[in-house]
């Protein structure tokens, strides 16, 4: 694995009362994709809002290219970044994809190329045709990928990606495999929530198997798929 962008230790995560990670080891190497699976409940979007400084409580540490960013607040995480594209997509819909994609903009990064909306419609094509269109008038799909574009727009060195393939139509999925695969390309770093397995596998390098808040097994994403359907006979 390439030098580590991002390294967690002893990440546990609470929502209010309730414990629900436990003791959580991770890292995503630079360039890189890491799948995290397992079945709903499991912990996958909770880790995820940890690692973006969304939920109160949290224990642990989390560093970010070299930086650690355990007490920082979510925004502070962004300026550093840290991108996140939550499940419930939460456009602006009565913004145009153009301004939707302006509210996300931050300055280039060193070492990174800086995105605009110009690239970003030759990644999504989709949206690409439709500049002026208000985000309430796009289909489920539309507005997942203008989600993910949006967050592009801040630069971002570390991409969490919450369930890319939930709810979207088929030639939306392969759309997504094809957009993480040419992300990966351009040597941008993603950690991504799936419960889709055929489809982690075709876009991850490594991935992680979590249940019930608790880090089971990692390796290749078969191999994660194959643990799964043992451990449901």
């Amino acid at each position: 694995m390439s030098a580590s962008l991002l390294q967690v230790q002893g990440l546990h995560a609470f929502y209010g009362q309730a414990h629900i990670l436990f003791d959580l080891s991770l890292q995503v190497g630079r360039g890189e994709v890491v799948a995290l699976m397992g079945p709903n409940g499991a912990g996958k979007s909770t880790t995820l809002k940890a690692l973006m400084g969304l939920l109160q409580g949290t224990r642990g540490q989390v560093m970010l290219d070299g930086r650690d960013i355990t007490r920082l607040a979510p925004f502070q995480r962004a300026r550093l970044g840290l991108g996140f594209v939550p499940e419930d997509r939460r456009i602006f819909t009565e913004l145009s994809v153009l301004q939707n994609l302006e509210t996300g903009r931050q300055p280039a990064r060193d070492g990174l190329a800086a995105w605009t909306p110009q690239a970003l419609f030759e990644l999504f094509p989709n949206l690409g045709a439709m500049p002026h269109r208000s985000g309430g008038r796009m289909s489920g799909g539309e507005q997942q990928m203008l989600t993910i574009a949006r967050t592009l727009m801040g630069n971002p060195r570390l991409l969490l990606l919450d369930e890319p393939s939930e709810g979207v139509a088929p030639v939306i999925v392969e759309q997504m495999a094809k957009m993480i695969l040419q992300l990966k390309q351009r040597g941008l770093s993603i950690l991504l929530c799936e419960q889709n397995t055929h489809f982690a596998g075709l876009v991850s390098d490594r991935a992680y198997h979590l249940d019930q808040g608790r880090l089971l097994q990692q390796g290749i994403p078969q191999s994660i798929q194959a643990h799964q359907r043992q451990s449901s006979l």
